[in-house]
């Protein structure tokens, strides 16, 4: 990661990270934009989900307190809930300015995008974002149609207008959508996908496409660490697979940063603690946890988001003509 880095060079410089965890979280250079942001990342959605408002701000200031600055959100999250609670967070005492702040167009088309951008504006009551990432690349057209419809052209406007600094995009259901888009025209500043343990034995982003972000200085987010779903996502939920390990094998991975869903004090408090004090799986505990994952990994069950239509969007949905 970073310029002269090789993925190499990064996972051997992962473990001097631990060092630093008396001064906070720990960060790592995301790609070639010149930008540290922190190894954890507050998932957006999880925020939204949180029914008690105050209690939200509490945990994204908390998360603040405790050195985490990547903030990730999408324009179609609870209906733009989730935009609104977050600015309304950020906000308050200058806590924008301590944050890289990402949210995410769900459309493809040039007047769409630009909507979607002016309305994830108001709500996170910002006059820009760090980062614009065209959200849930999940069906085999979608890199056709941001580039044909005008979407890129939407963004390469807001950015030359300082509307957005960065441009990337994100998707969860198969590498070979993530590859095309990787081979589109533009130099994308970020990608965003699943990295978990089970992803090692299914459908694999890490095997497929991280390679490639790494060789051309890409900054990779990373999501689903425990398979999405709940905060304490679907392998702690139906597998004896220890949550902390997991968080960790994701975070050993050469990424930028890891967006982990936190929908409670407590679950800030847990990922932090993992973070702050965070030390790269050995190559025996990579082993022994990826060989306990294998029987329940290769058929997929833990990652519907792969091969079925359960985690996509509805937004998305219909724009490809399903109910």
């Amino acid at each position: 990661m970073g310029k002269g880095k090789s993925a190499e060079d990064f996972i051997e410089a992962a473990a001097a990270l631990a060092t630093r965890a008396g001064d906070g979280i720990p960060t790592r250079p995301l790609g070639d934009t010149g930008v540290e942001v922190s190894i954890l990342g507050v998932g957006g959605w999880h925020i939204g989900a949180i029914v008690d408002k105050p209690e939200a701000i509490r945990v994204m200031h908390a998360a603040i307190d405790e050195g985490i600055n990547f903030f990730d959100n999408s324009w179609d999250y609870h209906g733009g809930g989730a935009e609104e609670i977050m600015g309304d967070a950020l906000s308050r005492d200058g806590k924008r300015k301590k944050v890289f702040l990402m949210t995410k167009n769900c459309e493809r088309d040039y007047i769409g995008s630009m909507r979607c951008l002016e309305q994830s504006l108001r709500r996170l009551r910002t006059e820009y974002l760090d980062l614009w990432q065209f959200h849930e690349l999940d069906f085999d057209n979608d890199p056709d149609w941001i580039f044909e419809k005008g979407g890129l052209r939407a963004a390469l406007e807001a950015q030359k207008a300082g509307k957005i600094r960065f441009i990337g995009f994100t998707g969860h259901k198969s590498p070979a959508i993530h590859l095309a888009m990787l081979d589109k025209p533009h130099p994308w500043d970020t990608v965003q996908m699943p990295i978990n343990v089970m992803d090692a034995h299914y459908r694999s982003f890490a095997k497929e496409v991280l390679p490639v972000c790494n060789k051309r200085k890409i900054g990779i987010i990373g999501m689903k660490s425990l398979g999405g779903g709940h905060p304490h996502g679907r392998f702690a939920s139906h597998t004896d697979l220890p949550v902390e390990a997991c968080i960790r094998y994701s975070l050993g991975q050469p990424i930028s940063s890891l967006v982990v869903g936190m929908e409670s004090m407590a679950d800030l408090k847990q990922n932090v603690a993992i973070a702050r004090g965070f030390k790269p799986l050995s190559a025996a505990e990579t082993t022994a946890l990826l060989e306990q994952a294998r029987a329940e990994a290769t058929d997929g069950r833990h990652e519907l988001f792969k091969s079925t239509m359960e985690f996509d969007g509805p937004h998305h949905r219909a724009q490809h003509g399903f109910d």
